[in-house]
């Protein structure tokens, strides 16, 4: 029912992060920016979280099959939520990556099709549906 894309990175599909770091690590990634090693900070750090991901590979392809997650963009349309109303449906979403609900779902929608929401990544929807579901958002 749901329409589901690849996994792919592009340009505005992502989110922004905030940290903190020690001031020698911080001088060290400038460094290796310096000498031409990395194009910017945030080419250093994206390089290092894959690399650190890339290890554990193993143990989070077993966990998202454990928990069962959809993997990547999952997107839910207004006709997916109401195909699943029609058909006496609750969704419970459960994804690893992106949950997108399109804009044109409304509150009450998404409050009778939608039973939980159990996202690992980041949900796009409006703040009223956001709202509506909020005591469903794990």
């Amino acid at each position: 029912m749901p329409k589901k894309a690849g996994g792919q990175e592009r340009g505005g599909d992502s989110e922004k992060l905030t940290l903190n770091l020690g001031y020698v690590d911080l001088g060290r990634i400038d460094l290796l920016v310096h000498e031409g090693f990395y194009a910017n900070r945030s080419d250093v750090i994206r390089t290092a979280i894959r690399k650190h991901l890339d290890a554990h590979d193993a143990e989070l392809r077993r966990s998202t099959e454990r928990l069962t997650l959809d993997l990547g963009l999952r997107r839910f349309t207004r006709a997916d939520l109401e195909a699943a109303r029609a058909a006496g449906e609750i969704l419970h979403i459960r994804v690893l990556g992106l949950a997108s609900l399109d804009d044109d779902i409304s509150a009450d929608l998404a409050r009778d099709t939608i039973g939980s929401i159990t996202v690992l990544g980041a949900l796009q929807a409006s703040a009223a549906v956001k709202a509506a579901l909020a005591d469903r958002i794990h």
